[in-house]
């Protein structure tokens, strides 16, 4: 492909859809005529990745989720291909600038945070390494919701991020399936002892496919992220004769997470869940039946992953489909459920843990919770004598009268895995410490990686030009090469380089920050970052506290040697979360405060960004120069903000948690800030039972002054929220070490500060770190699952050498 036949391929396009000029065209018509364009051309890729790996008879992996956050893709899509070169200069050529075409493109609102970037990430780097891989997850209309904040209030609106349709995605009617709930499952005995499930009175849902190109980065792979919708069946139109009966089944796929705070809302929760995993794996073993192999060698071409706990039911829709439909033994089912299976764990939150009552569970899925509970009964009987009853009790799957769907996952899959090691560590010796000991074999590390191309290619041109003309392109192909860099660690130019390309994306954010607030800020102070999602574990409240210490320190104590600082949030907190939306409110109002008192406002500024988004991330990451990762030790299970941010040349502060650790191994001691707790002293605080919050308050005035300030009236406009922060760090002990963690923080700010006044230090550091970041990438982390626990291969010349001639996909 070159310029002249882009341009006209393009021309005709536009007229072809449109019937007019590109001087007449809007912009979101000339989006709409490219991605058109896009598409059309890997096309034949696409079909030909998937009847390739048909024809091959290649094992492939479904990776099952309840979030994808894939953010914008035409500009991935463009890079991967080949094109993003040869397309802008060509719209130039034509009076269009790329990035104004871009931003006509929403984000897709299929995720919220972590576990769905993960996702989208894996479904980059599986088709970059051309591993025979697909996505399945659920077609949400609305997303999590679109974030305003209102009075300095979270405030949630609907995203309609498909109003104007989806360009990437292709309906696929013929591959729908139906999906039954509700209703009572009659079991029959039949003569021979067989025993038929009969399904009476049920809700019969169609689900209908949607699949979209995962296109590989220069390597004619193309592999399928499939999400599914709701739909009335044609046969069931007459049991539906009311707006608010057909608006139960659309509300199956309207929107992530829907409210748990409810009975209402945790049946809708648990139907999505089933209606996805229901589907993806009908589809799955119909079109294994097409390949003419025999059922019980299934193993040998199907693997299902299970990301996090709530495609659990993967298990027993699997074992339902081969009890039921295929009439297998449930010994032979069994064995080929569990090599089948493998699974993912993110968390050691009990909260994330899922159990669903079995009253629940019987309701919405009758037939899921017999074979729940036959897997259960099996489960017991198998263990006892074998391990201590107290033993059986805390790792079956029913117990209490709730169905734990992480026990589930774990005894009906071959592989556990966590996402870091400390966090693996942690599985293994304190939350899943039981089911180590029945399975040891089973649980294994792999720690998350990013997809380095969105992060630095696309979401960086700067660094990207410094690094290209410094160590050369082969980085773009194999990220371990970012480590040539080091060789450059003492070199002054490279040093100034990298300085300017991170004033570019500094100046970068700083225009779009006054153009979407109306907030002018500093381009030349510190940009410290935090963004991610709104927890108390995450604490966001830990860097409020030291932002109130340094606005006293200047108020109070007259220091006027503080280094300017710009302070940059970004996080959504669940609806129904009132402690974290209490902590945005407040974030907020600090912010106001500030930047109403000019004796502080040149020093600091706090600047929350709404609806924080991949499109967002891709903007303020790059200008970042300080990456928060303040988790409590042993709470955050990975992490990737982290990597994202290392990766563009931004300095840890962080305590040892998650990936913090490793990121730690990689640049060495000096060019991270390491503070507080560890997981180890955490977990003693918990054993002995002999925190208190009350004794750090009272011996430390500093904070003192901090705290009382949300209640004394210092803050305008939160009292009932400053009153809930004040009640959650004393009244009820700080659950999660806020003011235990403050000095080390503080002091380690400070740290932060004078390397930064350094510049030569903090230069040397910010290169190390960018040096380094190579390791994280989700291409190596996808190869581990696919030796260690898909067992899948690259189909043949699907990866393209690095020093090899890329011939793009053609028009």
């Amino acid at each position: 492909m070159n310029k002249t036949a882009f341009k006209k391929k393009f021309l005709d396009l536009l007229t072809e859809k449109f019937a007019i000029s590109v001087e007449d065209a809007s912009l979101f018509e000339i989006y709409t005529t490219l991605g058109t364009l896009i598409r059309s051309s890997y096309a034949k890729d696409w079909r030909h990745t998937w009847s390739t790996y048909d024809h091959e008879q290649q094992k492939q992996v479904y990776y099952f989720s309840i979030e994808f956050l894939p953010g914008r893709m035409m500009k991935s899509n463009l890079l991967n291909m080949g094109w993003l070169d040869t397309v802008q200069a060509a719209l130039a050529d034509l009076g269009i600038q790329l990035d104004d075409v871009l931003v006509q493109e929403p984000d897709m609102a299929l995720g919220n945070g972590g576990l769905g970037r993960l996702a989208s990430c894996f479904m980059d780097s599986i088709a970059s390494e051309g591993l025979p891989g697909n996505g399945n997850g659920i077609r949400y209309k609305y997303g999590l919701f679109k974030q305003k904040f209102i009075d300095g209030y979270q405030v949630e609106l609907p995203n309609e991020w498909l109003a104007r349709g989806n360009l990437w995605e292709v309906r696929r009617e013929s591959k729908s399936v139906d999906v039954y709930f509700n209703g009572y499952v009659r079991l029959n005995k039949l003569d021979d002892g067989t025993i038929v499930p009969v399904h009476e009175d049920p809700t019969i849902v169609r689900a209908v496919p949607y699949d979209t190109g995962m296109v590989g980065f220069r390597n004619g792979t193309v592999n399928t992220l499939r999400l599914w919708d709701a739909e009335i069946p044609l046969s069931e139109e007459s049991h539906y004769r009311s707006i608010e009966q057909r608006r139960a089944i659309q509300d199956l796929t309207s929107v992530l997470y829907p409210d748990d705070s409810n009975e209402e809302g945790r049946r809708l929760r648990l139907m999505q869940e089933y209606f996805f995993v229901s589907a993806g794996v009908q589809s799955i073993l119909r079109h294994f039946k097409t390949k003419q192999q025999k059922m019980q060698n299934l193993d040998e071409f199907v693997a299902i992953h299970i990301n996090d706990t709530h495609p659990a039911m993967c298990v027993a829709e699997f074992m339902r489909l081969l009890l039921d439909e295929e009439k297998m033994s449930w010994e032979r089912a069994w064995n080929l459920t569990v090599k089948v299976m493998s699974y993912t764990n993110h968390t050691i939150m009990s909260e994330a843990l899922e159990k669903w009552s079995v009253e629940m569970l019987q309701s919405v899925q009758p037939r899921i919770y017999q074979i729940i509970e036959e897997i259960d009964r099996r489960f017991v009987e198998e263990m006892t004598g074998v391990v201590d009853w107290e033993v059986i009790q805390r790792t079956r799957i029913i117990s209490d009268g709730l169905v734990h769907m992480a026990h589930l996952a774990i005894i009906g899959s071959h592989s556990t895995n966590g996402v870091a090691k400390l966090h693996s560590d942690l599985l293994k010796t304190v939350v899943l410490h039981d089911f180590y000991r029945l399975y040891p074999d089973r649980f294994n590390n792999k720690t998350n990686g990013i997809a380095e191309r969105r992060w630095l290619q696309l979401a960086n041109p700067s660094l990207s030009t410094v690094l290209d003309k410094t160590i050369g392109q082969t980085w773009r192909y194999e990220a371990n090469d970012l480590h040539l860099l080091m060789n450059y660690s003492e070199d002054k130019a490279v040093h100034k380089q990298l300085q300017q390309a991170k004033q570019a994306n500094k100046e970068r954010l700083a225009a779009f920050i006054l153009q979407e607030t109306g907030v002018r800020i500093n381009e030349h102070a510190i940009f410290d970052v935090q963004i991610k999602r709104l927890h108390a574990y995450k604490r966001q409240l830990l860097n409020l506290l030291h932002i109130l210490t340094l606005y006293f320190e200047i108020k109070e104590e007259g220091c006027t040697d503080i280094q300017p600082r710009v302070f940059i949030f970004g996080a959504k907190a669940a609806p129904s979360y009132h402690y974290a939306k209490s902590i945005i409110k407040v974030i907020n109002e600090v912010g106001k405060m500030i930047q109403e008192d000019p004796e502080v406002s040149d020093k600091l500024s706090i600047v929350f960004l709404e609806d924080y988004s991949v499109s967002l991330a891709e903007v303020i990451i790059p200008a970042a120069d300080v990456s928060e990762q303040i988790s409590l030790a042993s709470k955050e299970a990975s992490g990737t903000s982290n990597m994202k941010l290392m990766l563009n040349g931004a300095i840890t502060i962080a305590t040892l948690d998650g990936a913090n650790i490793e990121i730690r191994d990689a640049v060495g001691d000096e060019n991270i800030v390491i503070f507080g707790l560890t997981e180890s002293q955490v977990y003693d605080y918990y054993e002995q039972a002999n925190y208190h919050a009350y004794s750090y308050y009272e011996a430390l005035p500093k904070l003192k002054r901090v705290v009382d300030s949300f209640v004394d009236g210092t803050i305008a406009n939160i009292y009932p929220e400053g009153k809930e922060i004040f009640d959650s760090l004393l009244t009820y002990n700080d659950e999660f070490f806020v003011l235990r963690d403050y000095e080390a923080y503080v002091n380690a700010q400070k740290e932060i500060e004078k390397a930064y006044q350094n510049q030569e230090r903090w230069l040397k550091m910010s290169l190390i770190n960018v040096a380094n970041a190579g390791r994280f990438s989700a291409d190596y982390t996808v190869m581990k699952y696919a030796e260690d626990i898909w067992q899948i291969e690259a189909k043949p010349k699907s990866r393209k050498a690095k020093d090899e001639k890329y011939v793009p996909y053609t028009l």
